[in-house]
């Protein structure tokens, strides 16, 4: 049996070296989509566009002007003068927020009334405005206990005000730095995709060029077959976290603070059900144009519901439910521990027992399925 294995396993090999543009899509792909991601997938908001109109122009509102500018977020890039000159800049998309400062805010601010001033935003992406709206707050808030300060202290009644100072802490990613939290998830769905793609399109093309009939009245018994099928393409998948994984920490600085060998055990059981569903995939599909839709139909969702982009707690109660059927959603939950946690087996157990029990269920079930369409 091991030899006919072997026989199976270094013809797959061969014939996937053999093509210049699958080692391509093997090597080189893999890379450029974590140098894409790493670069874009990126939630800190460290730059926005601003447009400042100031129709006060006193001490007051320009101290106020002062703290937003002078803060590492807003960047004004256009002082205007009339409404019609932030609508269309807002229109146009040339800034993100509009600070608008109406005349008698300083004499407010004076006389001891309230004082208003106007954020607009453009309110096209929700999570960037929340931010932002977030920053902004912070700012007003703070120079409004600097007003109140002033005031008391040159009443002369109090000669010290009591402060509160929050001092956060955050651990496992202490600068808080979403790239680190977002490369971990990019190389799971990378080794998702790839094995996917890679086992459900050699399987298909076997069939397209008529060598699966050879196969078939082969001596090969359909065991050896899947197992010398299905090997190559986890050796490809392990040696692609590999690679993509020292790429990310030499050069995104990503940190890894886990066990690398409880990363590659990790990735052998989530191995199982990629492997599995691209050998179900390519036994009910004909052509390699029906696999590849067929991944893909099966992709999108996957990471859709895996918590990479949405956090699952979110999510609707009815689809959180349809989330314990993904197996990404499990790996998503392994790779950032490991990445960022540094935990061990004794806490990842209870996400790599059903992903082992998944990956079991869906394997068996797929070379069931494949057996019975070579007999």
């Amino acid at each position: 049996m091991f030899e006919r294995c072997q026989a199976i396993f270094i013809k797959e090999f061969k014939q996937i070296f053999r093509d210049p543009r699958m080692r391509t899509v093997i090597f080189i792909t893999p890379l450029v989509q974590i140098l894409l991601f790493g670069y874009a997938a990126n939630k800190d908001i460290t730059y926005v566009p601003t447009a400042i109109l100031d129709r006060d122009n006193t001490v007051e509102s320009r101290e106020l002007l002062r703290r937003f500018i002078y803060s590492k977020y807003f960047v004004p890039e256009h002082y205007i003068s009339t409404e019609g000159e932030q609508n269309e800049l807002l229109d146009k998309g040339q800034v993100s927020v509009v600070i608008h400062i109406d005349r008698g805010f300083g004499r407010n601010i004076e006389a001891g009334k309230d004082a208003q001033i106007q954020l607009a935003f453009d309110g096209t992406d929700s999570n960037t405005a929340m931010i932002v709206m977030g920053y902004a707050n912070t700012i007003v808030g703070q120079y409004q206990v600097d007003l109140a300060k002033e005031k008391i202290a040159a009443s002369g009644k109090v000669t010290a005000v009591p402060n509160v100072a929050l001092k956060d802490r955050a651990w496992f990613n202490g600068n808080l730095i979403s790239r680190n939290y977002y490369l971990p998830g990019v190389i799971a769905i990378i080794v998702t995709m790839m094995s996917l793609l890679l086992t459900a399109m050699a399987i298909v093309k076997e069939k397209e060029i008529g060598t699966m009939e050879q196969l078939t009245v082969s001596p090969l018994r359909p065991i050896e077959l899947i197992v010398g099928k299905l090997v190559p393409f986890a050796i490809i998948a392990l040696a692609q976290i590999i690679i993509i994984t020292i790429f990310g920490v030499l050069w995104f600085h990503i940190p890894l603070r886990g066990n690398i060998f409880l990363l590659m055990f990790s990735t052998c059981i989530y191995l199982f059900t990629t492997l599995g569903i691209g050998l179900f995939i390519s036994t009910i599909s004909s052509t390699q144009q029906e696999a590849m839709m067929s991944v893909f139909l099966f992709y999108m969702p996957t990471v859709l519901l895996s918590g990479f982009a949405y956090p699952i707690a979110n999510m609707p109660k009815f689809i959180q439910i349809f989330t314990f059927a993904n197996p990404l959603r499990y790996f998503m939950v392994v790779i950032r521990s490991i990445f960022l946690k540094g935990v061990g087996i004794e806490i990842l157990w209870t996400q790599l027992l059903p992903l082992f029990a998944m990956g079991l269920l869906v394997i068996s079930f797929s070379a069931f399925k494949f057996r019975k369409s070579l007999s």
